[in-house]
């Protein structure tokens, strides 16, 4: 029951990060590079204290026997940290949440599959089949009509995806993510300072836009991350990836109810594509 509820949890959290950032953008509560700063910032805040508090629970159980485990991150998982982020923002100023959040999750899967074969992992069938009609479900999405997303905006949206894929996959061995996580969280911040400086001219901060970059950073980022972690724990990989297939779904349905936003048909089609292509590739590693 711990593990349903951590990972319904999370699965929320990140699809409120599509929401809040959609909803601060497109009311031009604030502009994109100022989002990605404050959420950074406060995703920071809130990791170093959960990795603190975390860190000393640990300094003080008796079972614990190696508390040397903490990991402070990395300049190049900073630089595909702030990428995503960045990306995500600047996306969202024109895309809907529901299409965001599938194009982001389909790259983030996609490249991760890539990354595998990349690595000499050969494909399954049901893989191959699986990946084929994910690629025909971005296709179909992009492909240009009347209801298409922004080419410009989607392939920002597919970079941040890509962005996000390899910085889960560089930290996919970490023995404190948390820590680790806090740390990149830090080490990206500077980034956020130079594209907020090189977007200056559009700088544009509200109260309101502050407080929902805020709670993006700290809630649905910070502790979000954090719980997902300890739900990872008492999940297998495949469940893991498949699961994660909802946050998209989870995304439109809060767009249509709280955004007044529109799920037409491409969008319904191009997601049944692209997730059960996804969870085709997923379920073909279970193939024997």
């Amino acid at each position: 029951m711990k593990v349903c509820v951590y990972t319904a949890f999370a699965l929320i959290a990140f699809a409120l990060n599509s929401i809040l950032c959609r909803l601060a953008l497109r009311g031009d509560e604030i502009d994109a590079a100022g989002f990605t700063l404050v959420r950074l910032a406060s995703g920071a805040a809130a990791l170093v204290l959960i990795s603190l508090v975390a860190r000393q629970l640990a300094l003080t159980d008796v079972r614990a026997t190696d508390t040397r485990t903490t990991n402070y991150g990395s300049w190049p998982s900073a630089i595909y940290l702030f990428a995503y982020a960045i990306c995500f923002s600047l996306a969202y100023l024109s895309l809907t949440a529901g299409t965001g959040a599938l194009v982001l999750f389909g790259s983030v899967q996609m490249t991760m599959i890539a990354a595998a074969i990349m690595r000499g992992e050969r494909p399954r069938a049901f893989e191959s089949i699986g990946l084929l009609v994910a690629l025909i479900g971005l296709v179909y999405l992009f492909y240009p009509s009347l209801t298409s997303p922004p080419i410009a905006s989607a392939m920002l949206m597919v970079a941040a995806g890509a962005s996000w894929g390899l910085y889960t996959l560089r930290g996919k061995r970490s023995a404190d993510p948390i820590g680790e996580t806090a740390g990149n969280f830090l080490k990206s911040l500077p980034f956020g300072a130079a594209a907020l400086l090189l977007f200056l001219p559009s700088l544009h901060l509200s109260a309101y836009g502050v407080l929902l970059a805020v709670i993006s950073g700290a809630v649905t980022s910070g502790i979000g991350y954090a719980v997902w972690y300890t739900a990872l724990r008492d999940l297998t990989t495949t469940r893991a990836a498949v699961v994660q297939l909802a946050v998209p779904i989870i995304t439109a349905i809060i767009g249509v109810v709280f955004l007044n936003e529109i799920a037409d048909l491409r969008l319904v089609i191009a997601g049944m594509l692209i997730l059960g292509g996804i969870a085709l590739t997923v379920f073909g590693k279970l193939e024997s």
